[in-house]
């Protein structure tokens, strides 16, 4: 069975430059939670059931294009976190704002349904919101639920 948890894959290799899109040592645009607060297991979750909850979420700003990078999990325990990331990124200017998800160890459906929010509120305006990478339990809850993601964006 395949697992939802992923690497962190927001390090370098040993002697490797940053990645170009992150803002290193950037002050988070949100971040919350503490390692080792919230539930350490969701037992009869599914697929993910082991993922480590309590990776606190943190959002920083990407280096040059307009989007941040989400880091940790989205889940009960950091729903306001996520709530004012996307309303920090949802205030960045520009046509398309980039939000690189390669980080993200977990989205419960309620995060989904709150970037199906913020992308629809970007597109009202005439703007889109561009997911990058997105984790194993967004891409399945949008395979799952296809009218209802249809406003989120997967860059290719």
């Amino acid at each position: 069975m395949t697992s939802s948890r992923r690497p962190d894959r927001s390090a370098s290799p040993a002697g490797a430059p940053p990645r170009p899109d992150t803002a290193v040592g950037a002050d988070p645009v949100a971040g919350c939670g503490e390692a080792g607060a919230g539930p350490q297991s969701r037992a009869g979750a599914g697929p993910g059931a082991d993922t480590d909850a309590s990776a606190p979420l943190t959002a920083r700003p990407l280096r040059g294009r307009p989007g941040a990078r989400l880091s940790g999990s989205c889940d009960l325990d950091t729903r306001h976190c996520l709530s004012s990331a996307l309303g920090a990124v949802t205030a960045i200017p520009g046509p398309v704002v980039h939000l690189d998800l390669s980080a993200v160890l977990f989205l419960d459906t309620a995060a989904v349904a709150a970037l199906v929010r913020a992308a629809a509120a970007l597109n009202g305006q005439g703007r889109r919101l561009l997911l990058h990478d997105p984790p194993y339990s967004l891409r399945k809850v949008v395979e799952m639920f296809p009218d209802e993601c249809a406003a989120l964006e997967v860059a290719a």
